[in-house]
């Protein structure tokens, strides 16, 4: 007979929301997100931490859901796509995405907004190639790129302009 999985009890912040739940041992931070809270932003594209559907703030830093476990942000502060939109942290990244039609079918769409959000905080002004960059983890097989680095680079004109 197999020996049941053991469980451990997680509590952390999502979405500034405090929770708490026993899960497996070895469940991963998305499927966590996905299957408990049952926020499906977070997608699990790739499983092996490639393709940064998966992509998700823990502590103020991006990481991919898939290759940490739940009880790894025990403690932590977590956000997901569901809570920078519903802050409207990335109300200008969203309006962007559609004004350039820098989405197609939308599976990767949560994971490069999370990755543009941490990008604009920490270089407020990036070129070009600097977006192309730090996307570089972040797959997306419908576009082709150019008009996600359209929508990125408008907002950071958008918010320099502000700042003067």
């Amino acid at each position: 007979m197999n020996a049941p999985a053991e469980t451990v009890e997680v509590e952390l912040t999502v979405n500034g929301e405090r929770v708490k739940r026993t899960v497996p041992a070895r469940t991963n931070l998305a499927d966590f997100l996905r299957l408990e809270l049952e926020l499906t932003g977070t997608h699990v594209g790739c499983e092996h931490g490639v393709c940064g559907a998966c992509t998700v703030r823990v502590d103020g830093e991006i990481v991919r859901g898939c290759l940490m476990f739940a009880v790894q942000a025990d403690g932590c502060k977590v956000d997901t796509v569901e809570g920078l939109s519903d802050s409207r942290e990335i109300e200008e990244l969203q309006s962007a995405f559609v004004l350039t039609n820098a989405l197609q079918c939308g599976f990767c769409t949560p994971g490069i907004l999370m990755a543009a959000q941490a990008l604009l905080r920490d270089v407020p002004n990036p070129s070009r190639e600097q977006i192309r960059e730090f996307l570089s983890g972040n797959y997306c097989r419908c576009t082709g790129y150019q008009a996600i680095v359209d929508a990125i680079a408008a907002v950071a004109k958008a918010r320099a302009g502000r700042a003067r």
